[in-house]
């Protein structure tokens, strides 16, 4: 195998014990292996990730109140973690550079990439890899968005000629050189961008999960992991919050054709999860793919005789929703009915907005709504070519005594989308896996 990069989580990096582990593995590839590394995450349950430390840190000094108890919190974290270790580092001038920073003009991001920054640094010294700090080589221009090519370009000429270094996750710079960071989890994105530049035959995303699974563990008691599995198929999850990894990572690599590993940094055995850009089309022993949920939509029922005939009729429904700054999600339909399923809580505070706007725009026969709807995905490769499965689905829940009140099967055959009651949703999401793997 050639070059790997390898993405720590913060809880794989939470300790000394913990970096020791991360060592063993990034050691064990005999070939190029750039580390992406995350601030140290929380060692126990009730402990505080030193992100949040930071965070709370700018706050307060942004408030006038004394940061330095905090920032002797964090201080400690690391000193203490490079003791552990026996490493030959001292960060007294970086801690320097962030007091004076904490007391001129904190800047929120600046302070929240502190972690990952130093805890990279001590990573890099306890394995002998060279240090790049992203401020140098990650572009986002000035309104924030990644300029993917500078980006590419900038991580390119840093590495091009090393096989092995550490780079800090979840931040790069703006066009006035002022640090920005990826929303939380972004050093997922950070391991994804370097796995490109370098090109990298796999992206290894270590954490604290042997893998993805089919279904919620804390709705389904073990549930099975999914080994394998398509960049599309995980989209189609991650729309619906069931994933381990950021989803803005699964780009730069799809478009390199580069698969992602994810393992468990504690049981570096586990054969994990491979996202592969496209999974077989027949998986026998996976007839479904995964099956994950949200809560909190809600569903505007919209009826008018000949809707079918009236052009522009759902242009101008959907154009209402946009305009009351309502996200909108689904819209199954029939001849004379039309329903649209939006985000529950933007729609609550806009739904007088919403009505009086559609019944202006379409004047229909009668509109009404509801609230309290959960979204069930089932989602799998070729589903629409496998005969029975629609039915097995609705037959489990029917088995279960939960009323379906939205169906939506997708176009890609990727994916059932089913509205029940948020009531029902636990029992649904039981009863539809047992139905496969019971």
């Amino acid at each position: 195998m050639g070059t790997t990069v390898v993405k720590f989580g913060g809880t794989s990096l939470a300790s000394a014990e913990q970096i020791r582990k991360a060592a063993a593995i990034i050691r064990s590839n005999q070939n190029g292996c750039f580390v992406v590394a995350s601030a140290p995450g929380k060692r126990f349950s009730d402990d505080i990730k030193v992100t949040d430390l930071l965070y709370a840190c700018c706050e307060e000094a942004r408030g006038g109140g004394d940061f330095r108890p905090t920032f002797g919190q964090i201080k400690e974290r690391f000193d203490a973690i490079i003791r552990d270790l026996g490493v030959d580092l001292d960060l007294s001038e970086d801690y320097a550079k962030i007091e004076a920073h904490l007391e001129a003009h904190p800047h929120r991001d600046t302070m929240a990439s502190r972690g990952e920054y130093l805890n990279s640094k001590i990573i890099a010294a306890y394995l002998d890899f060279p240090f790049i700090d992203p401020a140098d080589a990650i572009r986002f221009d000035a309104d924030g968005r990644l300029d993917a090519e500078k980006t590419d370009e900038g991580l390119r000429a840093a590495l091009k000629t090393l096989s092995r270094a550490v780079i800090p996750g979840f931040y790069g710079s703006l066009p006035n050189g002022k640090i920005h960071t990826f929303s939380r989890g972004g050093s997922d994105v950070t391991g994804s961008l370097v796995a490109k530049a370098v090109k990298a035959d796999v992206y290894e995303n270590w954490t604290d999960v042997s893998g993805l699974k089919i279904a919620d563990p804390r709705i389904v008691r073990e549930p099975r992991t999914i080994h394998i599995i398509s960049y599309k198929e995980l989209r189609e999850l991650a729309y619906m919050g069931a994933t381990v990894l950021h989803e803005d990572a699964v780009f730069p690599v799809r478009e390199a054709g580069i698969p992602i590993h994810i393992r468990n940094t504690n049981d570096p055995d586990a054969p994990g999860t491979m996202i592969v850009p496209e999974a077989p089309a027949e998986k026998p022993d996976i007839p479904v793919t995964g099956i994950a949920g949200r809560k909190g939509f809600a569903i505007i029922f919209i009826e008018k005789t000949m809707m079918n005939a009236e052009i522009g009729f759902g242009r101008k429904c959907l154009s209402v929703i946009e305009e009351s700054k309502v996200s909108f999600e689904h819209m199954p339909s029939g001849i004379d009915t039309l329903s649209i399923i939006v985000n529950g809580a933007e729609f609550s505070k806009h739904r007088r907005k919403v009505i009086d706007g559609i019944n202006a725009a379409v004047k229909p026969d009668s509109i009404s709504y509801e609230n309290d709807l959960a979204l069930i995905a089932v989602v799998g490769h070729g589903m629409l070519r496998k005969k029975g499965l629609s039915a097995k689905v609705f037959g489990a829940l029917a088995d279960a005594g939960v009323n379906i009140r939205m169906i939506n099967q997708g176009s890609s055959e990727l994916n059932i989308i089913i509205g029940i009651d948020e009531a029902d949703y636990e029992t649904a999401i039981r009863s539809i896996y047992n139905a496969f793997y019971g």
